[in-house]
């Protein structure tokens, strides 16, 4: 019992450690895109900020009333039934196939 307290105990302070770690990242990260923000405003150029790489679908509506192509679209993706998800890599060709059956799924980065 002492061990698994003294176990969890070191588990929580690990955790802990990693969260504050990478909180530490995120706002590096975004301080740093701000600084490229500012530094292209000043040189009178313009930043483009990164794109997401990556992107989970998720289904949201059935089957009825769903093109063949926005069909065969989902079959690609393996959203089949509803609420299936998949993650999918962005690049124009996915994209464009998002944009086309857009109102069957929903998608985040």
């Amino acid at each position: 019992a002492k061990a698994a307290r003294a176990k969890k105990k070191a588990d929580k302070k690990t955790f802990i450690a990693n969260a504050e770690k990478y909180q530490a990242e995120y706002e590096a990260e975004e301080k740093a895109a701000i600084a490229n923000r500012r530094e292209a405003k000043a040189k009178g150029g313009f930043y483009v900020p990164a794109e997401p790489k990556i992107a989970l679908v998720i289904r949201i509506r059935g089957i009825i009333g769903v093109s063949p192509k926005a069909k065969k679209v989902l079959q690609l993706f393996r959203l089949r039934q509803i609420h299936n998800a998949t993650f999918v890599k962005l690049n124009e060709a996915t994209i464009r196939m998002l944009r086309l059956i857009e109102p069957y799924v929903t998608y985040g980065y």
